[in-house]
């Protein structure tokens, strides 16, 4: 299945996700916000909205409203 190609969203939430499980983004640290996030990985606002909900859904982020988003812990914890 890896030949198949995939969404913008997920490849950029796997990205991060990889940053989780290295400690590069360690459990309490803050994601950029999305505006930052669109320059630094070159994606569209909507990429990076749908790539933070993917994250939430796999439980590795969680977000506080006016606050910001933030790693939770890696998957399986």
């Amino acid at each position: 299945m890896s030949g198949l190609p995939q969404y913008e969203y997920v490849k950029l939430a796997d990205q991060i996700a990889a940053d989780i499980a290295s400690g590069k983004l360690p459990a309490g640290a803050a994601l950029p916000g999305e505006r930052a996030m669109t320059e630094i990985y070159g994606v569209s606002i909507g990429t990076v909205r749908r790539a933070v909900r993917e994250l939430r859904d796999r439980g590795l982020v969680a977000t506080l409203p006016a606050k910001g988003t933030f790693v939770v812990g890696q998957a399986g914890e």
